[in-house]
This record gives C-alpha cells, structure tokens and sequence, in this order.
C-alpha cells in the first residue's frame, strides 16, 4: 500500500507546533502516527519531494525525519525504493491483508523476569482478554477428541462448519431469545475473520462503511484494506444517536455497529435504539462481548428487534483469545456467496477448535458466574488503583455514561473487559510511547478512531488479577508524571486485541 504525500499531511495536522528542529518534530509526529496505528505497517511513505511539497517544507527536513525514523526502526529504507513503515526490533513487515484473522501478540506480562515486583518485564494493558480457563478448555477439549472420530470419513474442510458447532451457536441464539437455524450459521477463525469475509462480500472498494466513534481499531484496519470510505458517527456519553446513524446508513455499503458492551467505551445500546436502527444497508452487529453482563442481564440479541441484522461472534473474550472461532449469524443467501468468495482466503475452521467450542456453547461455559465475579473484583480494583494513582482522570461512580468526551472521565461500564478514559489534555499517544520505559504497554485513544481523534483516550483491561493491575497503574503513573517532565521515549505499545 502506498500512502500519498496529501494523505500524510492530513494525519499529520499541527506538527510543526512545538520546539526543536523542523526535522525532530516531523520524525516525532510521524513515529506517533506509527505507534497510533494510523501508519499501517508495510506502507510505503511519500517520496520525499513529495511529502515537503505537501507540506511546504524543504526536502532536507522531509529526509533528515526520514532518517531519524530509520535510525531508530521505524522505517526501513532501500535503494531507489519508497521507506516503508515497521516497527523497531523485527524485520519490515508485510502490509496488512484483508483475510488476516488472527492477530497475534504478547500475553499479560513480557519478557524475562517480569512481573509485578518490579523486574524488567512489561506489564501488558493493551491486550483486552482474558486468560484461559484450564480447567474448562481441557475438558471441551477433551470432549472434542471423543467426538472427533466422527468426521474421519470426510475430508475435513468445511465452508460452513462442522453441524455440531452451527447448531451450538443456533442454540446459543435461541436460548437469548432469538430462534435461529444452524443453516443460518456459518463458522470462521474468529470474529474478526467473519467480518473480514463479510466486508469482501459486501463492500466494493471506495464503498462507505458506517462505524462507531470511536470503534473496534482491527475493524478499521479491515475496511481501510477494503480501500472503503470510512463514515465514523459518534458514540456519546448518552450512546448512539439514531438519527445521525439512519442518516449515515441511506447511501453505505456496510454499517459495523457492537452494541453489547462496547469496545472500547463499555456502552450497551438500549432496546429502544435497538428498535429504530433499520438502516438502508446491511448491518454487522459485533457480539463478541455479550456473554460478559457484570451488573445485570445479557442483552437482547440486535437481530431479535432488527430481523435482517447480521451477527458476528466468537469466544475469544468469554473464554479464550487462544480459541480461534467465531461466526456469522445471517440468511442463507448471504452466507453462500461468503462461502463462495471464502476459498481465496482459508479452506475452514480446524474441526478439533470447532468441536471444543461446540462443548462450551452446549455447557454454557460462556457465560460463567465466577469469572463474572472474577472481572468485577478486577474492574473495582482498576478502579480504585486509577482513582488513588491517577486523579487526573476523575474516575466517575457507578451508572456513569461514558468517557468518550473528555470531560467524562472514566466508564464504570456494566459489562464487558475495559475502561474508557480521558486525560485533560491529549497526552495517549505520547504516553503509550513512552510507558514501556516505565514497564507497562497501553493503547492509545487515537487506535480506536479516525483522523486523530481521542487523543485525550485510553483504553484500560481489567483483565489481570488485582494486584497485577495496582502495580501497572502505579507504573502508569509514573510515565504520565515522566511526560509532564519532558520525556519522550522510543519504545513501541504491544499489539492491539
């Protein structure tokens, strides 16, 4: 992918605001665009006559940044070719494709020695999952080896999905309330390649796709690959707004709304609104996160007030990241033409992970009491460590909206793996640079949005155990105190879930 020198400037903004060198703020701006992910890696960056002419700079600034950025691994440069965008410590990555489902990362705490007493490892917020429950997996595994013999007379690839698991998430449909037909299902290596799928059936490049604001960031990565237009429609501390999304919705390709605990803010959309989104182009609803109510019941099923609504899912966060299935809940018509483009990008999901996943719908596994108890204790915990450690971001009580203005503070969502909150100032960026320093990784506010915005935002699990999760905020602390002293940094956040 080749990103034009017009396009940069646009992320770029107001870089040149600041002090030092012309060069040192370009390179500096540039390095946070990395970082923010609004830099894909494996782009290829504008010649440098190009970006100086956009920028009105001259090409002896566009280089010099260029070659800091080198310097420190966040380009990799060759002769007579465009500098392409990585990250430092590895080898220049391949640009993001569009039947990507996995997206791999570190776990919880990274590197030799680490921990909470201080060691050299790094405590690990950008990832919103959970740990695997072992007890639980070994049995649905062992289940599914029981079953397996099973499906030794055929040849294993399945578009579709094994029945035992298309009628396990029809089950899981029809208990919430919503009747649904295993031929109605479709089985994918996880949420997140569902939607991948959905969004090469459904979107012609330059299409525009609805989206929250902020959003699921690997959503955006999908679409931008798609080459779609993104049409972001704010998600407030009041929630959605109907109208503006019924607005938005009349001329699009796609919408990608996640109702149910939203990611990043922990909003659940009410019934009503529920009720007035019929929007005039297919909707993709994220349900990814509905098994994990803390304050009360699950919701109702989007498709059950919007009858034409196609519904994503996986366990990744009510059991395991690590179990990579998910699936997409639609009419049959659809799911054929998924399952004629989907040979291009995978032959089916591995029986074994279909069959596991089927023994944990069956058992209702995915929604179990003690972990909920588990995720409450921590997300009190998060909550008290931000309020004793971080004042600045004026945790708010419970039935608190939302974050998403800045002036909001913190969510004290109702369900789902993480907070929402705001600094006074739009500091996430530089903090997410600058935090590994001091031993924990963050995601940034602008990762969940589009064209730089929630630079005050930070997304923060409550995935750890309690005391993992007192010491990384005292370690965020200390980096915040670090940016407010001058500290700039060169390392880089952990990968996103």
């Amino acid at each position: 992918m080749r990103l034009s020198a017009h396009g940069v400037a646009r992320l770029l903004g107001a870089w040149q605001d600041g002090p030092g060198p012309a060069h040192q703020r370009l390179s500096d701006r540039l390095r946070l665009l990395v970082l923010d992910g609004r830099l894909a890696l494996g782009a290829a960056l504008p010649g440098e006559r190009e970006l100086a002419g956009a920028l009105g700079v001259s090409r002896t600034t566009v280089g010099a940044a260029y070659r800091t950025l080198a310097d420190h691994g966040y380009v990799a440069t060759r002769e007579r070719a465009r500098a392409t965008v990585r990250l430092p410590g590895g080898p220049p990555p391949r640009p993001p494709q569009l039947g990507d489902g996995a997206w791999g990362g570190a776990g919880a705490v990274t590197g030799a020695g680490s921990g909470a007493g201080g060691g050299p490892g790094v405590i690990d917020l950008s990832f919103a999952a959970p740990p695997a429950p072992v007890e639980i997996l070994h049995a649905a595994y062992a289940t599914a080896l029981e079953r397996l013999p099973r499906h030794f007379d055929r040849h294993g690839y399945d578009r579709y999905g094994v029945p035992e698991l298309r009628q396990a998430v029809a089950d899981w449909y029809g208990r919430r309330g919503l009747p649904t037909a295993a031929d109605h299902v479709m089985v994918t290596n996880g949420a997140q390649h569902a939607l991948a799928l959905l969004t090469r059936a459904l979107v012609p490049p330059r299409g525009k796709v609805v989206v929250d604001h902020p959003t699921y960031p690997h959503a955006l990565t999908t679409f931008t690959a798609a080459r779609a237009r993104l049409v972001p429609v704010a998600v407030t501390p009041a929630g959605w707004d109907p109208a503006q999304l019924l607005a938005a919705g009349r001329d699009a390709a796609l919408a990608y709304l996640i109702p149910d605990f939203h990611n990043p803010t922990g909003l659940s959309m009410t019934a009503a609104v529920r009720g007035r989104l019929r929007l005039g182009c297919p909707t993709v609803v994220d349900e990814t996160m509905t098994d994990l109510a803390l304050d009360g019941p699950a919701p109702e099923p989007f498709a059950a007030h919007v009858p034409s609504a196609i519904s994503v899912g996986s366990v990744s966060k009510s059991v395991w990241g690590g179990l990579r299935t998910g699936w997409i809940r639609a009419r049959p018509a659809l799911l054929e033409r998924v399952a004629q483009l989907r040979p291009t990008t995978d032959l089916g999901t591995p029986v074994v992970e279909q069959l596991a996943t089927a023994a944990l719908l069956d058992a209702g596994q995915t929604r179990r009491p003690q972990a909920l108890r588990q995720l409450r204790l921590q997300r009190e915990a998060l909550l008290w460590a931000l309020a004793e450690r971080l004042p600045e971001l004026e945790v708010a009580g419970a039935g608190a909206a939302s974050a998403v203005d800045a002036s909001a503070g913190v969510t004290h969502p109702v369900g789902g793996v993480a907070l929402w909150a705001a600094f006074p100032r739009p500091v996430s960026s530089r903090l997410a640079a600058i935090a590994p320093d001091h031993g924990v990784a963050v995601a940034a506010g602008p990762r969940f949005g589009v064209g730089g915005a929630f630079a005050r935002n930070i997304r923060l699990p409550y995935t750890l155990p309690p005391d993992l999760l007192g010491e990384a905020v005292r370690r965020l602390a200390a980096a915040h105190q670090a940016l407010t002293r001058g500290h700039t940094g060169t390392h880089t956040p952990a990968p996103l879930a």
